[in-house]
């Protein structure tokens, strides 16, 4: 019984290393495929609708689908992701700049410059999770996850540790981005912020139920929890 269960364990540890692996090759490509700065947004939401499948227990060919997911998100995909690479270069240019310097109003600006970077690395890790589970108007994405990430705090610090160790282990181990690095991040923060969202519909859902028994319609947010959105269709494609 136990050697039964410790096999099966093993097979399904391993299993899940080959597609992250898998996923992480597949990302490289279709990010190269779309020159790099047009093909990471699709990329990256192909890959997070792809960890929420397989977090929900379907099974899918894994190239087949990221092609299709990948294709049918492009547009939108790319909508949403290259503003926010265009903050992101602004905060690293601004960055580059005041640190340089030694007088003490552009160390205050390099510190604002720092804190704004970290806030917009935690309001990342919950963007494209949040697109594979959630249909909602394109521009109210960032604003969701950047109140997402404010009210609960403990979540999005534990996806900047994910994020920081993965770097880290990039950085110690150049080896491992071709692998695993970048797929692992992509599992790891896909699978906690399913976990996080799961939650908060419930504690929402709760709400909404508690206050329908007090017969009060107003606000459904409250207690730490924030109303998202309708969750897509169970393998829909993101349109």
């Amino acid at each position: 019984m136990l050697a039964g269960s410790f096999s099966s364990r093993a097979y399904s540890f391993f299993d899940t290393l080959l597609w992250i692996a898998c996923l992480n090759l597949l990302w490289i490509l279709f990010t190269l495929f779309g020159l790099g700065v047009l093909g990471a947004g699709p990329a990256t939401a192909a890959a997070q609708i792809l960890v929420r499948r397989r977090a929900r227990g379907e099974a899918a060919p894994l190239l087949r689908s990221f092609a299709r997911e990948y294709f049918a998100n492009f547009i939108r995909a790319n909508a949403l992701a290259l503003p926010v690479m265009a903050v992101a270069l602004a905060l690293a240019m601004n960055w580059n700049y005041s640190s340089g310097t030694g007088d003490l109003m552009s160390q205050l600006v390099a510190a604002g410059t720092f804190v704004a970077a970290i806030f917009l690395a935690g309001v990342v890790c919950y963007l494209f999770p949040m697109y594979a589970r959630y249909e909602l108007p394109l521009g109210q994405y960032l604003m969701t996850c950047s109140r997402f990430a404010i009210r609960h705090l403990a979540g999005t610090v534990i996806l900047l540790f994910v994020t920081a160790a993965a770097v880290y282990a990039s950085r110690a181990l150049p080896g491992l981005i071709p692998f695993f690095s970048i797929g692992a991040w992509l599992y790891v923060t896909g699978w906690l912020c399913d976990r996080f969202f799961a939650a908060n519909d419930e504690s929402v859902a709760a709400l909404a139920l508690a206050e329908e028994g007090a017969g009060d319609s107003g606000a459904r947010t409250g207690g730490g929890s924030i109303a998202v959105g309708h969750s897509r269709p169970q393998g829909a494609p993101v349109g």
